[in-house]
């Protein structure tokens, strides 16, 4: 599943379609694909890990789920997008992914401030909203969209590795210190994976995720295939980092 990070790349590469007329729509989505037909997109723009093309009235809202892609001025070859928009300067073509139409004020259907990479993040609403779930895991927390939206399973992963925090602990048992380092890590590694991803490198930084050995203490890392809530994968080192209950 794409995390927000990859998301802001996309963004970034799509940059060019904003302002330009859909020429041409295809694709097997079941949605009224053929809405935007003629009308003249807007500024791109991102939430966590939403894609969204604004025009008037309404935003196309693209999210990839586990297995979606995307190509730009090109296609797969195998003739199933499930998106194809064509415009006078290229093509923009998604696969595998949920199509969405949001009605209206795009500031109405979403909070700028929880998108960790956004320049309206807000740490302090982050942390009031923390405090407010003193039973959850912190493996949940980091996943959940409504406090971190763009955080993935990826990110889950490092920054608890960083903070040394067990993915068990629950966020009543922080410290305040603690909680703070979760926060601001939350958005430092999210902009780190983002200049890595760019440089093709991402992978070479990962400490824990799909790692089997600690780089801090040689042990074996510990692998969980389906913790918390959320039952997401969990890659961490039972010595290192601290579980706090």
């Amino acid at each position: 599943m794409p995390e927000g990070p990859s998301i802001v790349i996309l963004r970034e590469q799509a940059e060019k379609f904003g302002g330009q007329v859909v020429e041409e729509v295809g694709g097997n989505s079941r949605m009224d694909i053929q809405r935007m037909a003629g009308q003249r997109a807007g500024t791109l723009r991102s939430w966590g890990k939403h894609f969204l093309v604004p025009f008037d009235g309404f935003t196309l809202r693209v999210h990839f789920l586990l297995w979606g892609s995307y190509r730009i001025d090109e296609r797969r070859g195998d003739g199933k997008e499930r998106l194809s928009l064509r415009f006078d300067n290229g093509e923009l073509n998604f696969y595998s992914s949920s199509l969405k139409y949001i009605e209206g004020d795009l500031d109405e259907a979403y909070d700028w401030a929880a998108d960790v990479m956004s320049d309206a993040w807000d740490p302090a609403a982050a942390k009031k909203k923390l405090r407010a779930m003193p039973d959850t895991l912190v493996a949940d927390a980091l996943l959940d969209q409504d406090v971190f939206a763009g955080v993935g399973n990826i990110i889950k992963n490092e920054v608890l590795f960083r903070i040394r925090v067990h993915p068990e602990s629950t966020l009543g048992s922080l410290s305040p210190r603690k909680l703070g380092e979760l926060v601001t890590q939350a958005r430092e590694y999210s902009f780190d994976f983002y200049r890595w991803k760019k440089d093709y490198v991402l992978k070479k930084h990962y400490q824990v995720h799909t790692r089997t050995e600690c780089p801090r203490c040689g042990r074996r890392l510990e692998y969980r295939a389906k913790l918390g809530k959320k039952q997401r994968r969990a890659f961490f080192c039972g010595h290192c980092q601290k579980l706090y209950a």
